[in-house]
């Protein structure tokens, strides 16, 4: 899902523990999202994406974060009602507001004040609102979303981040499932803190190469739960 269309000290707040310290670590504390593909995903691969849920806050309270508000890039600022499926998005260079309802498809478009009602122009503006949500929470919230529907998890073994760093690699692909089905990602899972420290983005899932390689670093605590912000030369701010 590559989808730019469209969290060290925190430690403070969560028991970030050595990995062998939480191999203990219960799916049953971390169940899948219906359609996850947990036969076709390794075990080890599972079991890692449970840790970094707990490393994360934990489920709960990932579950029971209400609302999340973010700047994307300095493109555009999304506020994210997590549990009514409301979503904001204020860009402001183009002068442009959009609301959608991620359950339902519905909502509001507006450009330099001006509604947008004509019911082929909205459906264009509500698609694309889909789209840009779909893309920003994943680069928020990926961590979160491992085993989601149609997810495949593949251990790859051990391997140093770009910043020489000791992790467990993941290969997350998809079947049927997003806007972006043959995208991969590998996600690198720090040895100690077990919180992603990297990820490699692949267009295809046959590419031998990534397109790019950015870390996740500057993690910051909002409600219980932990956020990167800092993407390298990128940077994603967090409203807290």
């Amino acid at each position: 899902m590559y989808k730019l269309f469209f969290f060290f000290g925190l430690c403070l707040f969560f028991s970030c523990q050595p990995v062998d310290n939480v191999g203990n670590t219960s799916s049953e504390e971390n169940p899948a999202a219906p359609g996850f593909l947990a036969a076709e995903s390794d075990p080890q691969a599972i079991q890692i994406a449970d840790q970094v849920m707990q490393a994360m806050g934990g489920r709960a309270a990932w579950d029971a974060v209400d609302t999340l508000a973010w700047n994307f890039f300095g493109k555009r600022d999304l506020v994210w009602s997590k549990k009514s499926g409301d979503v904001v998005i204020i860009n402001p260079e183009e002068e442009s507001k959009l609301t959608i309802n991620v359950f339902s498809g519905k909502g509001t478009a507006k450009y330099k004040g001006q509604a947008i009602t004509h019911p082929d122009s909205l459906k264009i503006e509500m698609e694309k609102a889909m789209n840009i949500w779909i893309n920003d929470s994943y680069w928020l919230a990926m961590p979160y979303k491992l085993k989601d529907t149609g997810v495949k998890l593949k251990y790859l073994g051990k391997k140093n981040t770009a910043e020489n760093q000791p992790a467990d690699l993941l290969a997350l692909t998809f079947s049927n499932t997003g806007t972006t089905p043959e995208n991969k990602y590998h996600v690198y899972v720090d040895k100690k803190t077990r919180l992603v420290s990297q990820w490699d983005f692949f267009s295809k899932a046959d590419d031998p190469e990534p397109r790019f390689s950015m870390p996740w670093k500057g993690y910051v605590e909002v409600d219980g739960i932990l956020l990167s912000e800092d993407r390298g030369k990128r940077r994603l701010e967090v409203v807290r």
